[in-house]
């Protein structure tokens, strides 16, 4: 089966960057973050608790704040995203026949 994502480890999520750089290189609270972002302190904590994706309106936000641009966020979930399906659903997938 060709690979979606990455074969071995799992991808770091975002929210984990956020935990262990962002947040304590910038000396912030999670409310200082959020208020920042202009989003609720809980979503700043699903996400750094790994709880819940970055979607693109987070990493939007999160790329005008750090200086770096969306993109970095949404790869950095899109490649979680992939590895996750990719090991979930392995058996679904290699059931389906190249067209060509």
């Amino acid at each position: 089966m060709e690979t979606l994502a990455f074969k071995g480890r799992r991808p770091t999520h975002p929210g984990a960057v956020l935990r262990e750089m962002v947040i304590p290189e910038l000396k912030l609270t999670q409310v200082e973050l959020a208020k920042a972002l202009g989003v609720s302190r809980r979503t700043i904590s699903e996400i750094i608790h790994e709880h819940r994706p970055v979607t693109p309106d987070m990493a939007m936000r999160l790329g005008r704040f750090c200086g770096n641009g969306p993109r970095l966020w949404l790869n950095m979930q899109q490649a979680l995203d992939l590895w996750e399906l990719e090991h979930r659903k392995a058996k679904e997938y290699g059931k389906i026949k190249k067209c060509a």
